[in-house]
Parts: C-alpha cells; sequence; structure tokens
C-alpha cells in the first residue's frame, strides 16, 4: 500500500514537472519569435514599432512623417539611442497579431487597455486617459440615451475597445442592441461617413474626437460610451521585461520634465479654439478666396523657407484674405501691416495683395530669426506672437515667464504670461509696458487650427472605390452584430 502511495506521489510529481517543462519550452519558443528585445534594439540600432494612420496617431504630411504616437515613439528611439522604423497595420486585429506574435518590438497606437487585450499583449504605463464618445451629425436631434441606438444605424471598427464596450453594454443592459463592425474602415472614415449622412452613429476615442472634430465640423459628441480608459503602448506578452522597464522609465522622465505635455499642448492645446461654425466659415472662403492668392503664398513660402499653408493661414487670421481690409488702428491690407513695418520691410501700397504677402511673408521670417535659438514648433509660435503683439511685448512676457519658473522657450509656458501684461503689478516692471496680452494667445490658436485645416484640405482625396456605398457595405468587410435572443 505504502509502495503505492509513492508510485502516485512519484506519478504526479513527474506529470507536473512535465507540465512546467511544456510551459517553459513553450514560453522560450514564443520569446524566441520575438526579435526585437532590448538587446536585439540596441544590437541592431533600430526600434520597429507598429502603428495605424490617424490625426492621433501616425500620418505622412507631405515629405515628413507626423503624428501624437510618431512624436513619442521617436523620442524613445532617441531616448534608446537608436533608429526609429514604423510599420503601418490596416487594422487593429493584425495589429495586435503582429505584437502577439513578436514581429515589432511594440505598438504605439492609441490602444486602450482592456481585459481581453490583456490576455494577448502587455502593456506599458498610461500615458492618457480617454472616454468613449458617441458622434452624431449635428443637423439630427442630439442623441440623449442608449435607447436611441436602438433605431439609427451604429457602426464602429471591428477589434476595436468600441466593440467590446458594445458587447458589454448588450449583455448587461440591452439585449436588444445591434450594430455593424467594419474591418476595412478606420475612425476618420467612420467620422466622415456620421459627417456625410452615410451612417448615423459612430464611436471614438476622446482624442480622437478633438482631433477629427476639427476637420468634421458637421460631427458633435452625444454623450460618453464609457468611463474613463487609460491608453498604453503594447508589448509582447511574453518577451523580456527590459524594454519594458525603459518604456516606462521614458515616460517617467517625460512627464518629470514636463516633455508629454508640451506634446500633448502641441497636438491638442489649440483645437477647441474654433468652434464648429469658424471651421465652416474658413472652408468655405478658402474655396472662394485663397486660389486668387494661393500662388503668393507659394512664392514667398519658397523665398522664406516657410509652409505656405502657414503664410495662408495667417493672411486668414489678418483680414480673411481680403486685399483692402483696414483696421481701426491704422493696419491694412491682406497681411494688415502697420505703417513702420510696411516701410522696414520696403511695401509702398500696403493695399496690394503682391506686396502685402511678400512684405508679410518676410516680416514673419525675420521674426522667426530673432527667436532661433528656440526649438520648432514654440519657435514658430512665439513668432506668430511677435507678429500680431510685437517681439518687445513677447520679450517681457519671457521675462515673466522665467521669474516664474516656466521656461521662456516653451509656447505652453509662454501662453499662460502674456495674459499678465494686461495687470499694472506685472507689466509696470517691464520695458514695453501694457499689452492686450490675451490676444496673441488666441491669435496663435487660431492660427495653427487654421493651419491644420489647411494641411487636411491639401491632403489627396481617398480613392474613390472606398466612398462608394457599394463598396462600403459587403459581405466581405463588414459584420453585423444582432440583438441577443437571450440575457446569459
Amino acid at each position: 500500500m505504502q509502495n503505492s502511495q509513492i508510485t502516485q506521489q512519484q506519478w504526479a510529481a513527474k506529470v507536473i514537472l512535465a507540465v512546467c517543462l511544456i510551459c517553459v519550452v513553450l514560453v522560450i519558443a514564443l520569446s524566441s519569435g520575438n526579435k526585437h528585445g532590448y538587446q536585439d534594439i540596441i544590437k541592431s540600432g533600430t526600434l520597429t514599432i507598429i502603428t495605424r494612420n490617424g490625426p492621433s496617431t501616425y500620418y505622412q504630411d507631405r515629405d515628413q512623417e507626423t503624428g501624437f504616437e510618431y512624436e513619442l515613439a521617436s523620442l524613445f528611439a532617441k531616448y534608446l539611442g537608436v533608429e526609429l522604423k514604423v510599420v503601418v497595420a490596416d487594422d487593429l486585429d493584425k495589429l495586435i497579431s503582429e505584437v502577439e506574435t513578436g514581429n515589432v518590438a511594440f505598438a504605439a497606437a492609441g490602444i486602450t487597455k482592456t481585459p481581453q487585450r490583456s490576455k494577448r499583449i502587455q502593456f506599458a504605463d498610461s500615458y492618457m486617459n480617454v472616454t468613449q464618445k458617441l458622434v452624431y451629425r449635428l443637423d439630427k436631434k442630439k442623441p440623449k440615451s442608449l435607447q436611441v441606438l436602438l433605431e439609427g444605424t451604429l457602426v464602429v471598427a471591428a477589434h476595436s475597445s468600441h466593440a467590446q464596450n458594445l458587447r458589454k453594454i448588450q449583455k448587461d443592459l440591452m439585449p436588444r442592441l445591434s450594430w455593424i463592425e467594419r474591418d476595412d474602415a478606420d475612425v476618420s472614415e467612420l467620422v466622415r461617413m456620421v459627417e456625410d449622412g452615410e451612417i448615423d452613429y459612430t464611436i471614438v476615442n476622446s482624442n480622437e474626437f478633438e482631433a477629427l472634430s476639427a476637420f468634421h465640423p458637421n460631427i458633435g459628441a452625444a454623450f460618453d460610451m464609457s468611463k474613463q480608459q487609460q491608453l498604453g503602448w503594447a508589448f509582447p506578452k511574453y518577451s523580456d521585461q527590459t524594454l519594458i522597464t525603459e518604456a516606462r522609465n521614458f515616460f517617467q522622465l517625460m512627464r518629470v520634465s514636463g516633455l508629454l505635455s508640451q506634446l500633448e499642448e502641441r497636438y491638442y492645446g489649440h483645437l477647441n479654439q474654433i468652434d464648429n461654425v469658424g471651421t465652416l466659415t474658413f472652408l468655405s472662403q478658402a474655396d472662394e478666396r485663397l486660389h486668387k492668392y494661393q500662388g503668393l503664398f507659394e512664392a514667398s513660402a519658397v523665398k522664406n523657407d516657410l509652409d505656405w499653408r502657414l503664410l495662408a493661414a495667417i493672411g486668414y487670421q489678418e483680414s480673411h484674405w481680403k486685399a483692402k481690409a483696414r483696421s481701426r488702428t491704422g493696419v491694412r491690407g491682406l497681411m494688415m501691416l502697420t505703417r513702420n513695418t510696411a516701410k522696414e520691410m520696403g511695401v509702398s501700397n500696403r493695399l496690394d495683395p503682391v506686396q502685402s504677402i511678400t512684405g508679410g511673408s518676410a516680416y514673419f521670417a525675420k521674426l522667426k530669426n530673432r527667436f532661433k535659438h528656440i526649438q520648432e514648433p514654440d519657435r514658430t509660435w512665439i513668432a506668430l506672437a511677435s507678429y500680431n503683439v510685437g517681439a518687445g511685448h513677447v520679450r517681457d512676457a519671457q521675462k515673466i515667464t522665467e521669474a516664474q519658473g516656466g521656461d521662456p522657450t516653451r509656447w505652453m509656458d509662454l501662453k499662460e504670461r502674456l495674459p499678465l501684461l494686461t495687470q499694472r503689478k506685472w507689466y509696470k516692471n517691464t520695458r514695453y509696458g501694457y499689452a492686450r496680452g490675451n490676444e496673441p494667445v488666441t491669435y496663435v490658436q487660431n492660427i495653427r487650427r487654421f493651419y491644420d485645416l489647411l494641411v487636411w484640405r491639401d491632403q489627396p482625396e481617398p480613392s474613390q472605390d472606398r466612398l462608394t456605398e457599394g463598396s462600403l457595405f459587403t459581405a466581405n468587410n463588414y459584420k453585423t452584430i444582432e440583438p441577443l435572443t437571450t440575457i446569459n
């Protein structure tokens, strides 16, 4: 009997050992498939990440790459001392699969942390909190509750956290809820479909809504579909922890240094400056007036090493592209030059659009040169503020910023102090005295928004086959989630 017990115990021990060995082999196998661990990255000198196209993640702007996630990943690559290589995924499921199998180091793609995803991948520390927002067309009645979804057409991206949240709502609250999941359309296209009236509703994260609503003035956010959720970089489940530790150290440094806040301000700090009516007016006037002066802006941009769309945005903010514009304070013309500035730049007729654009562009380039010690894009924003209120007042605000412990070379710090120039306790000790300090802040934020709109307007149109209804709703690229017949 005792020998039988020993045999059974030994047999159980062997089974447990075998299971452990299988687990170890599995982990090693999975890890060995990942050629993007920390040591591999340092040795190869290349950090390969995967992302997705979108205004809050990654996109090509003419000859350069940009996007919030791209900027973060670029800074991390610089932190590691390696080059960055970017892979773009067609859809979320492929993106997560590429991470899961170790074909990339990680995903920097605005990925929401969810329990379902945590079974397949692991996340570094969160860098942003978001909520899911229900998007609708503004000329429709604003939805007040989830009940409206029982009637309209709701479409979301397949494999998204939005689809996961809808399944939970369907199971827990609304078994009759149904929706369509698209695996060939990202949030940008879904928002466009809402604006064009092709569908009634979609769901996007709050940061994506802020970015997209700037270019789609006919959409609105009805209400939050979720509580706050965290965004994070996604790593392979069984990768070594060194790279994740480095990512956590990197984000801690970004927070402490203020660089993360600065990056957020660059991408999101100006988006709510212009309301939907202002956006519609701008786009309408761009269609009606800009073609008259675009060639002048482009020629001046080449001459002064500037972006013509930025010069055009300045022109719109100054005069709405009206060559004969005049103000109460005596500034005139399309670029609204003062007499002194016109004389300085050799402009004899401020109401001549050729002279105005040429002189205004050269003057802005001259202002930028005064702040050449400041890195971009802060250098541009500070030069814009100088164009509006004068370089002397800007330097006064920089001194106040420095005295208060801020960074005078950062626009996000400077824009908090410029309004102090309206208060006697502050301007009495400055060289140039009182200034309407709120105006340059609004001025710069407006131009940033107008510039973004021109960049978006300048992008090539999607291929026509993506825009026809027949290609949007076919059996191969979407599935309908039907109502539940029973609640489990």
